[in-house]
């Protein structure tokens, strides 16, 4: 389907529906005539399909206990299998009511207060809080940052986590909120050096599915034939691919049987929520269905980073756009033109613009701002206009 198309079947207003990303605007930003930018979920209604299957499921009337279907497996694992060459076995499968969820399980099962674990920063600000909260220490390693192009400082890493004696690394593969797709050497020297220093990974690939650029998506589990799958636990959810946030769906992968056993243990004294028989039901409409809806979202994504890229490179030079090759999440550098300390008066106070600022995701990226593809083009093109207007005003 072409992006015309796609926009007037599925863009939808989402004010008054007790939307986070629009009605909570007064709440979190001070101001509910902004242009919400921020948090990551979609002005598209999901695929039909999704829809029909919900309907269908509501329509029974009766929403008591249930246990996930040899259906759901099926959709999902040959999704894996069909989308990232990943063939994952059920027996391997778990799973949480979401990604952020899932990431304080880990923390909590597989380490102790006080240990540390590292992240690579800057990255999505629950990563943060997920080691905060819990009482551990927090270890951060900062990429590389050339003109906009972020790369992994893998000596940096490996010496915070001999320092630190760490215990478990959170990545974040596609990578939020720089938009990277890791390559198979990239992942290959990372999953490497954890694996010498006896450092377990915790893979989030929630946006998996949202790759924008040319790099190939490789699931933490099969780099280099798959000889890191025995250091690691992948996480999923069809939440960022579908638009399922607010089902509360999504899918732990634990391949080691030493380690499935030890987040088995863990769960039974925290997790015994019955499943979602609606968020089951949507994302397993989805997997079987769904692929031809994402592929023209997929477009959009595109279209809108490419209107982005364009017009503020030839409009604004001294703005560094971070290439953008997954999630669909935009990583911009206003610092050529802002001072890093007044980046909220420019883009929410001046632009009109409900952001994600830099500092969020870093100490050191005070200056920065990320926005939101997924929305309508025309919510896009806005936010470009007034971004533009107010530096040609300067």
């Amino acid at each position: 389907m072409d992006i015309k198309n796609f926009c007037e079947k599925y863009s939808i207003d989402r004010r008054g529906t007790n939307s986070l990303k629009w009605d909570m605007l007064d709440k979190r930003y001070g101001d509910k005539d902004l242009i919400p930018m921020w948090v990551a979920d979609m002005e598209f209604k999901t695929p039909e399909v999704v829809v029909e299957a919900m309907k269908q499921r509501i329509e029974h009337g009766v929403f008591g206990y249930a246990y996930v279907p040899d259906s759901y497996y099926t959709s999902f694992i040959n999704w894996e299998k069909n989308q990232h060459n990943y063939e994952v076995n059920k027996k391997w499968m778990r799973f949480s009511t979401g990604v952020v969820v899932a990431l304080y399980s880990f923390v909590n099962a597989y380490t102790n207060p006080g240990d540390s674990v590292i992240i690579i920063t800057p990255v999505y600000y629950p990563f943060h809080d997920a080691v905060i909260d819990t009482g551990r220490k927090l270890i951060t390693s900062e990429l590389i940052n050339t003109s906009g192009v972020y790369t992994i400082d893998f000596e940096n890493f490996e010496k915070d986590i001999i320092k630190n004696h760490v215990k478990l690394f959170i990545q974040c593969s596609p990578h939020n909120p720089v938009g990277r797709v890791w390559t198979q050497e990239e992942l290959d020297k990372v999953l490497s050096i954890c694996k010498k220093h006896n450092v377990l990974v915790a893979s989030d690939e929630i946006h998996q599915d949202i790759i924008i650029g040319q790099n190939i998506q490789i699931p933490a589990a099969i780099v280099s034939g798959g000889k890191y799958a025995d250091n690691l636990i992948t996480v999923t959810a069809p939440s960022k691919t579908f638009n399922l946030a607010g089902l509360l769906s999504c899918n732990i992968i634990i391949s080691n049987q030493e380690i499935r056993a030890k987040y088995d243990i863990y769960s039974k004294t925290t997790n015994q929520a019955a499943v979602n028989i609606i968020g089951l039901t949507a994302a397993e409409a989805a997997y079987n269905h769904g692929k031809e809806w994402v592929d023209s979202l997929l477009n959009v994504i595109r279209h809108n980073y490419n209107h982005v890229k364009e017009r503020l490179s030839e409009e604004a030079p001294k703005l560094i756009i971070t290439p953008l090759e997954g999630t669909y999440l935009v990583w911009i550098d206003l610092r050529g033109y802002i001072d890093p300390n007044e980046t909220k008066a420019f883009i929410q106070d001046k632009c009109r613009l409900a952001v994600d600022f830099g500092e969020w995701f870093s100490k050191d990226c005070k200056g920065f701002v990320r926005l939101n593809m997924a929305t309508n083009p025309k919510f896009v093109e806005k936010a470009v206009d007034n971004i533009i207007k107010n530096i040609n005003s300067l």
